[in-house]
């Protein structure tokens, strides 16, 4: 079939590429011609494992191709994917500018019949919006042009994007007809003929599933980020509480992990546009108000810990930071807790050196944080520094070479915002180790019951998160 993306972020040049390897014809389009000159050049825009390999493939098999021109493309294809972004508004619901700014591209200029398909994260009843636009364009050229919309929501998982596309857990995908259930079934055939399901159902449905899906993942690191706090305060440990009731079927380990909570572009906006959703709906959201509130607490904990050990004082302190992408595999820093965290350090007067294997570049250019020092192998970062911090679960931090670690940090003190060491070992070691829901090694437990995250200066900054100590 042939297929029209539009939109060449990360779910859309993804999506494209996996849907040309699965033998359709894609053109992957976008308005940002420097972002399609460079694709042409086989320079990718961002990073994800595997897929600078799968575009260069694709594109040498004639089956994907990228450019600017909308128009053109939008006659050519017989379905088009909307895969634009939609930001975060400030009262935490999604910016829609793009999407229907798209949908009203797609009415001006379609000549025959089309499946619209909305792969963009959107609240529900955004792909009614694009329908009826579509229309209303329709209408006012005077013409008659058949059209179906159909949302299909993303379930990527950045780092093995790759993979959660090829073999899926299932394909949810919104209809109001069958003949947009019959073109999707076509665009997904050759997966559901490896036996991965194509759950299709009402479009209202499908758009809730997006955001539940992640509400839900959100909502288990954020349970275990309180239980963490338990453990801590009663000397239990948080890993064994998981492996515990991780080994229950019902359960599983997977989003169970403790530690400095999530980020990313998804699980933030997402959380935030459905509660958004439910107080527009006059509905009361009290669990993910505190999925929300729990997760922004980490953080401050984590600078709570870094703070208390240094006496409150950590002016002129050098810190060392190993990671700084919101998980491993990915170059993306959005909403990265390493951006909260270096922020209110360099505001109560650190100096912060900090190593991530692919996402330094990405933080300079989204983050313009005075007094950061960027380096190209993660032991130079730690050489004389006062304490080293775990932002991100890398694997080659958790095979790093601890004794060579220990011989330069002037006080070997590590604080663990991923829980990836073992605490035995680090004491062993020599050092002072703080992780999350674990006793602190050598040194007496933290009282977090006076931690909060109101909106009050500690400093002389002002900061979106602080940490108050009341």
């Amino acid at each position: 079939m042939k297929i029209a993306v539009i939109g060449t972020g990360y779910v859309g040049l993804v999506s494209g590429t996996c849907l040309a390897d699965l033998g359709h014809e894609v053109v992957c389009i976008d308005i940002d011609l420097n972002k399609i000159k460079g694709l042409k050049a086989g320079v990718m825009p961002i990073y994800e494992a595997g897929l600078e390999e799968l575009v260069t493939k694709n594109v040498a098999a004639g089956r994907l191709s990228f450019s600017d021109q909308m128009i053109e493309s939008l006659h050519w294809a017989t379905a088009i994917f909307i895969a634009v972004g939609t930001p975060q508004n400030e009262n935490g619901s999604a910016d829609l500018k793009h999407v229907l700014t798209v949908a009203e591209e797609i009415g001006m200029n379609i000549l025959d019949y089309k499946l619209v398909i909305v792969k963009s994260t959107v609240p529900v009843g955004t792909v009614h919006k694009v329908h009826n636009l579509i229309e209303q364009c329709i209408t006012d050229r005077k013409v008659s042009v058949d059209f179906d919309v159909a949302s299909n929501p993303e379930f990527l998982k950045e780092g093995v994007a790759i993979d959660d596309f090829m073999k899926p857990d299932r394909i949810v995908a919104g209809v109001e007809n069958e003949r947009a259930a019959r073109y999707l079934e076509m665009i997904y055939a050759p997966l559901s003929r490896q036996g991965f399901p194509l759950i299709l159902m009402d479009i209202c449905s499908a758009e809730i599933t997006k955001y539940a899906a992640n509400s839900m993942l959100a909502l288990r690191i954020s349970f275990m980020n309180e239980l963490a706090c338990l453990c801590e305060k009663t000397g239990a440990d948080v890993q064994q509480v998981r492996r515990g009731i991780g080994s229950d079927t019902r359960i599983g380990t997977k989003f169970l992990a403790a530690g400095l909570g999530y980020g990313g572009s998804c699980f933030p906006k997402d959380v935030l546009a459905l509660i958004n959703t439910m107080n527009e709906n006059s509905l009361p959201c009290g669990i993910l108000s505190s999925v929300n509130e729990t997760n922004k607490l980490q953080r401050n904990k984590f600078i709570f810990k870094v703070s208390e050990y240094f006496k409150q004082n950590l002016l002129h302190k050098k810190i060392a930071v190993w990671g700084l992408s919101f998980k491993p595999g990915t170059d993306d820093v959005r909403e990265a807790p390493s951006k909260t965290v270096i922020k209110e350090l360099v505001d109560l007067g650190a100096q912060v050196h900090v190593y991530d294997p692919v996402a330094m570049n990405n933080f300079k250019l989204q983050y313009s944080i005075p007094n950061i020092h960027y380096y190209n192998d993660m032991y130079s970062a730690v050489e004389e520094a006062d304490a080293l911090l775990i932002m991100t679960e890398w694997d080659h931090f958790k095979m790093a070479d601890l004794n060579r670690v220990a011989s330069t940090l002037k006080h070997k003190a590590i604080f663990d915002g991923r829980n990836i060491y073992d605490p035995k070992t680090l004491a062993e070691l020599g050092f002072y180790y703080f992780s999350f829901g674990r006793s602190p090694v050598a040194l007496e437990s933290i009282d977090f019951t006076h931690v909060t995250t109101a909106n009050v200066p500690l400093g002389t900054h002002e900061l979106s998160e602080r940490v108050i100590l009341q």
